[in-house]
C-alpha cells in the first residue's frame, strides 16, 4: 500500500492522475498533460509536490567529521543556511544515493534524499555513524514543495518578504514565512531552472500548495507532476538515482566528479573510486536523428560494435526532439560521433553530443 502525501486529496481534486513512486502515490501528471506542464517550468512557472522526499537530522559535536566521512563532496566552510549536493558512496565506489545536506548550525545538519531510498539510506547512515552524532528521520515532520520557472522569484515575492526570499543558488533562509506560515525557503531544484524548494510543517503543506497556486494564477503557474519533473531533470542532464547512478555504478561514472572531492584524507568509497581511476566507462548524451524514441537500457553501437547502454531517454518537449543520457566505454566517448541506439529489435540513427542538452540564461 503506498503511503499519501499530505496533498494527496488535493491532487485528487485538481484532476491529478495518481501513480506509485518511491512507497508513494503520487500525481504524474494534470489534466494539461506532461508537455504543457513541461512548458510552464521553461517559460513561465511549475508547482510540485515533492512531500515524498526523505529528510534525516545530523546534530551534534561530531556532525560535521562525521558527514565528510559519509559523503563524498567536503562540508567544510559552510556557512548557516548554505546548502551542499553529494553522492553517498558504498565502499565498493558505487553510489548508495544523491542527496542535499544544509548547515543549520555548526552542530546541527538536515540530509535530503530520495523518497525510494528513504528508509535504506536511514539504515546506511546510522550503520556508519561515528563519534558523538545524533541521527533521526523526520521525514513525516516536513512537507516539501518545489516552485520552478522563471517567474518563481516573482511569484514568490508576492507572499512573502524580500528578506525571506535566498538570493544565491543553493542557500536557503532557514526562518522564512509564507503568510506567517514558518518554512525553509531554499534556491534549489532539479529542472534546470531558477526556482525554489519549500520546506514545511507537513500540516501546513496544503495551505502553501494552495497560496502559491493562487498567487500565481495571472503568471501561469500550473500544478505539474512526476511526468514532466523527469523530462525536466532530463532536459537538464541532471542524474536519476537507479537510472545514471546505482549501487554498482560511482558518481565519477556518472558524471558528478565536481562532487567527489579527492583530496579529502577519507570518505566511504574513496579507495575503491580511486583504484577505478582513469575511468573506463563515461556517462554522455544521446541525440536521436532517425525515427523513434529511445528508453533505458537499450545498447548503444559506434562502428558495429556495443559501446554503451542508455540510462534515461524520452522525448524532451522544449527540444522538440528524442534524446538520452547514457555510460558508454571513454575511449568510444566523442561528441559529434554517430551513432545506433538499438530500440526492440531495430536500430536508430543517433549522435553523441554535449551535456547539458538544455542550460538556462542567466
Amino acid at each position: 500500500m503506498e503511503k499519501k502525501t499530505p496533498l494527496y486529496d488535493t491532487h485528487v481534486e485538481c484532476g491529478g492522475k495518481m501513480v506509485p513512486f518511491g512507497g508513494y502515490s503520487l500525481p504524474v501528471q494534470y489534466g494539461t498533460g506532461i508537455k504543457k506542464e513541461h512548458m510552464a517550468v521553461r517559460t513561465k512557472c511549475g508547482l510540485f509536490d515533492v512531500s515524498h522526499m526523505g529528510e534525516i537530522t545530523v546534530k551534534g559535536p561530531d556532525s560535521l567529521k562525521f558527514l565528510n566521512n559519509l559523503l563524498t563532496n567536503d562540508y567544510s566552510g559552510m556557512s548557516d543556511g548554505q546548502a551542499r549536493y553529494s553522492p553517498m558512496c558504498n565502499e565498493h565506489g558505487g553510489t548508495v544515493d544523491d542527496l542535499i545536506v544544509y548547515k543549520l548550525s555548526d552542530d546541527d545538519y538536515l540530509m535530503v534524499v530520495n523518497a525510494a531510498n528513504r528508509e535504506k539510506d536511514y539504515q546506511w547512515v546510522c550503520d556508519h555513524k561515528q563519534g558523538d552524532v545524533q541521527l533521526a528521520d523526520v521525514s513525516d515532520d516536513y512537507g516539501q514543495l518545489a516552485l520552478q520557472g522563471p517567474l518563481a522569484e516573482a511569484i514568490l515575492s508576492k507572499v512573502t518578504d524580500q528578506k525571506y526570499i535566498p538570493q544565491e543558488y543553493y542557500t536557503a533562509v532557514l526562518d522564512g514565512q509564507i503568510q506567517g506560515i514558518p518554512c525553509i525557503i531554499s534556491r534549489t531544484g532539479y529542472t534546470g531552472e531558477d526556482g525554489f524548494e519549500i520546506y514545511m510543517p507537513s500540516d501546513k503543506a496544503v495551505e502553501i500548495w494552495k497560496i502559491l497556486l493562487d498567487a500565481g494564477k495571472d503568471d501561469g503557474l500550473i500544478p505539474c507532476g512526476l511526468g514532466a519533473r523527469d523530462t525536466l531533470r532530463m532536459e537538464a542532464a541532471m542524474p536519476l538515482y537507479g537510472h545514471e547512478m546505482n549501487d554498482d555504478i560511482s558518481p565519477k561514472t556518472a558524471g558528478l566528479g565536481f562532487a567527489v572531492k579527492m583530496d579529502k584524507d577519507e570518505f566511504i568509497g574513496k579507495d575503491a573510486i580511486e583504484a577505478s581511476l582513469p575511468l573506463k566507462q563515461r556517462r554522455a548524451g544521446i541525440k536521436v536523428t532517425g525515427r523513434g524514441i529511445v528508453r533505458e537500457d537499450c545498447s548503444i553501437y559506434r562502428d558495429g560494435e556495443k559501446i554503451g547502454v542508455t540510462t534515461s531517454g524520452t522525448f524532451l518537449p522544449y527540444l522538440n526532439g528524442s534524446y538520452a543520457l547514457a555510460i558508454v566505454e571513454s575511449a568510444k566517448r566523442e561528441i559529434g560521433a554517430p551513432v545506433e541506439v538499438e530500440v526492440r529489435g531495430r536500430r536508430i540513427a543517433a549522435e553523441m553530443v554535449k551535456l547539458p542538452f538544455y542550460k538556462r540564461s542567466k
